[in-house]
């Protein structure tokens, strides 16, 4: 099992902004460069995607994963597992998401990854790491 690795950042946006383009799970490839599709399976009764199943390219980690998404903690936070994948044999990751001010939203982005291969945990550790840092400062670009 790999250890969790996670950032933070602050972006110029307010909550909501950063809020509508996380919660968006069908739009993340129109800005996150590491995933390159993704098809919401299931929704709620809010129209919020349950199950996805995504196509990553991140350096080394390339796959195709299901992922359940939980929202019981929404809108503070979104938490997700994998449900299947290809290679992978563990993603779980949650975005905190806070106010600061009106005008900048904090965000943390942990993440969790584990592979079937025999990889060296810092390189997991490293490519867990680099996909936390692009992700937040591609969601930082995409609302600011």
């Amino acid at each position: 099992m790999s250890e969790k690795s996670s950032s933070t950042i602050v972006i110029d946006a307010p909550l909501t902004d950063v809020q509508a383009a996380l919660f968006d799970i069908a739009t993340y490839p129109e800005w996150l460069t590491s995933i390159k599709k993704s098809d919401v399976l299931e929704s709620d009764d809010q129209g919020r995607a349950l199950k996805a199943k995504l196509s990553i390219d991140a350096g080394m980690m390339k796959d195709r994963v299901t992922l359940d998404y939980d929202w019981s903690a929404a809108p503070a936070s979104l938490s997700f597992t994998m449900d299947e994948a290809d290679l992978l044999t563990q993603m779980d990751g949650t975005y905190f998401i806070k106010a600061l001010d009106e005008d900048s939203t904090q965000v943390t982005y942990e993440l969790t990854v584990a592979v079937s291969l025999p990889v060296p945990e810092m390189m997991i550790t490293k490519a867990q790491q680099q996909t936390i840092d692009a992700a937040l400062k591609e969601l930082a670009a995409r609302v600011s």
